[in-house]
């Protein structure tokens, strides 16, 4: 955020992933506001923990972080990053700033990870959410296309040429029972999805074993408390400075299947166009082609298995980052996750990142069907 351009004007460049492809509410998902709002949430629930816990922090301060959750100064956290040059940082000192009580006690005993990784794990999982219910929207609409036609024969084709007779209802459910295997997935991977936690720096809990002085006790509880007041069942019990960058694959790996699935089905429909047994809606004013307004392009198809191209071919980025994680954490996978993975979701514009083109494309998918 601390560089780049104005990304709303015309004379900069702003992603087709969002000014095209994506809803608003997986925008708002993926916004700067939404991300460093869950910042301030989370060192206010980590604030709240550690009072309830016995550490000198009044409720004073407490209402004051309740009272500045919205009010972020972007202007003033860009300049602050650009001075420091380290984004949590900056957005510690703006919110500091706006609670000047309560600035002394903010990200008391945390480390950056903190709030970076424990909210790309809120955004993964309040994005599946998003998606989920598409996907399924998706698979029922299917259901009652394949039920109406059920007995309706059809050539059928293997390696593309003419075979024996299927019915159009039984073709769809091919289709169907891919997307429910993609749904499955997709909800295992949503419910499997755990919290980082309050671990501290390398994963020790060290800095809050000092602040509560040897009490390992309350320590877990801090852990326990911020877990479920960010309405996650359970955390990692272990973890280096991030959480393992296995999720990420385990979340790209579903989502690049699911793109195959896309990419299946929508080559489907532009093959039964081409043979003129299926055709796309075509609305009044639509120009199928700039010099032949007659064509009738499936359009529609086209567009999502170019997007779900790109997304499966993602999938060899998080098992990189994971391969080079040394020890506890290294700092290489940063660019390559903002760009192509969606790790801590830092947004330099209005753009979400790397997961967030992941959903983009799905759910566009999902959307026009």
């Amino acid at each position: 955020m601390a560089a780049g351009g104005d990304h709303g004007s015309p004379d900069s460049y702003r992603s087709p992933l969002a000014s095209r492809y994506a809803s608003p509410e997986m925008c708002f998902v993926f916004s700067d506001r939404y991300k460093f709002r869950t910042w301030r949430q989370l060192w206010l629930w980590l604030a709240e923990a550690e009072q309830t816990l016995g550490l000198p922090i009044t409720d004073e301060q407490i209402q004051e972080m309740k009272s500045n959750l919205e009010n972020i100064d972007f202007k003033m956290a860009a300049e602050e990053e650009k001075r420091l040059r380290h984004d949590v940082m900056a957005h510690v000192h703006t919110f500091g700033h706006c609670c000047p009580k309560a600035a002394g006690i903010i990200h008391l005993g945390a480390t950056s990870c903190y709030v970076g990784d424990n909210t790309d794990l809120i955004i993964l999982r309040n994005a599946l959410d998003l998606l989920l219910p598409k996907l399924a929207r998706v698979i029922s609409r299917l259901a009652d296309f394949a039920k109406e036609r059920a007995s309706l024969p059809t050539l059928g084709f293997t390696h593309f040429q003419p075979a024996q007779l299927t019915t159009v209802g039984k073709r769809c459910c091919l289709w169907i029972q891919d997307l429910c295997m993609d749904l499955q997935n997709l909800k295992r991977v949503r419910d499997d999805l755990r919290f980082r936690g309050v671990k501290g720096t390398t994963g020790t809990q060290a800095s809050f074993l000092q602040l509560f002085e040897g009490d390992d006790h309350k320590v877990e509880q801090l852990d326990k408390m911020v877990t479920e007041k960010a309405g996650f069942k359970r955390a990692f019990i272990i973890t280096g400075q991030t959480y393992t960058r296995k999720v990420d694959i385990e979340v790209l790996s579903v989502l690049a299947s699911l793109g195959a699935s896309v990419h299946k089905i929508c080559t489907d429909i532009r093959l039964l166009a081409n043979l003129k047994e299926m055709e796309e809606p075509f609305e009044k004013q639509q120009i199928g082609s700039s010099a032949m307004p007659y064509k009738r392009n499936p359009m529609r198809s086209e567009r999502c298995c170019s997007l779900a191209r790109h997304l499966m071919t993602l999938v060899m980025d998080p098992l990189q980052t994971a391969s080079v994680q040394w020890f506890e954490r290294t700092l290489d996978d940063s660019a390559n996750r903002s760009v192509a993975q969606g790790h801590h979701i830092h947004q330099t514009d209005l753009f979400g990142r790397g997961i967030s083109y992941r959903r983009y494309y799905i759910e566009y998918a999902a959307e026009h069907f």
